[in-house]
């Protein structure tokens, strides 16, 4: 099963990297930073970073922007609200929520890999109200409520 998606690169950004995959079975295509000057994220800060691009998806399609797992590891770099998505019927320009999690201040420069968009189908799902729910064995159990860490 394939998609077409189309991708457009915003004015100004021609020289940035259009999306890919770094291996052949990866499902992430890596986003680049279309910064136009360095970015500095000191410990514990938060910060939109542009790519340049923007993208037209079909119906039954989102993307999910993830952390890209080196930086997490490496530097504490990592998405905010991860997944991050975004809707088919959004055209505007891809941003990406970075944070600090590490201990050291670290440098965003232009085209440098930042995060990764994987895509997903999205099911046509109905909402149903009704006046209570079938039993389960769990119930209501919620947050830590088997016993296990």
């Amino acid at each position: 099963m394939s998609f077409n998606v189309q991708i457009n690169r915003l004015a100004g950004n021609e020289d940035i990297e259009l999306p890919r995959k770094m291996s052949e079975l990866a499902s992430g295509f890596d986003l680049y930073a279309a910064v136009t000057e360095d970015i500095v994220f000191l410990p514990g800060q938060r910060g939109l970073v542009p790519t340049g691009l923007a993208i037209a998806m079909p119906a039954g399609l989102e993307a999910q922007i993830r952390p890209r797992s080196g930086l997490a590891f490496k530097h504490g770099i990592t998405c905010l609200n991860t997944p991050g998505t975004i809707d088919a019927d959004y055209r505007g320009e891809i941003k990406v929520l970075l944070i600090n999690l590490g201990e050291e201040p670290f440098t965003i420069k232009r085209n440098e890999r930042i995060a990764q968009m994987v895509f997903q189908i999205v099911p046509e799902v109905n909402l149903i109200p009704v006046d209570e729910l079938s039993d389960t064995e769990r119930g209501a159990g919620g947050f830590g409520h088997t016993g296990k860490n």
